[in-house]
């Protein structure tokens, strides 16, 4: 049986209250490490060609509202 098998055993054992609680907290866990990812790869110059292309589509137009993309009928 696998660590993660044992794992998700032992949390179905657990009161549901506890288990929303664990994954209220590996979710805020998890969270912070992508906004830590993104900050570093921002810092590093991994999202230049993005945001360059970003930049490119806002200059010539070509973005949308974000009512338009959301209520996208």
């Amino acid at each position: 049986m696998s660590t993660v098998d044992e794992i998700s055993e032992a949390l179905h054992r657990l009161p549901t209250h506890e288990r929303w609680s664990l994954l209220h907290q590996f979710s805020d866990e998890l969270w912070n490490e992508w906004d830590e990812q993104i900050e570093s790869d921002l810092k590093n110059g991994r999202l230049d060609d993005l945001l360059a292309q970003a930049r490119a589509e806002i200059s010539a137009g070509k973005n949308r509202s974000l009512n338009e993309v959301i209520n996208h009928d």
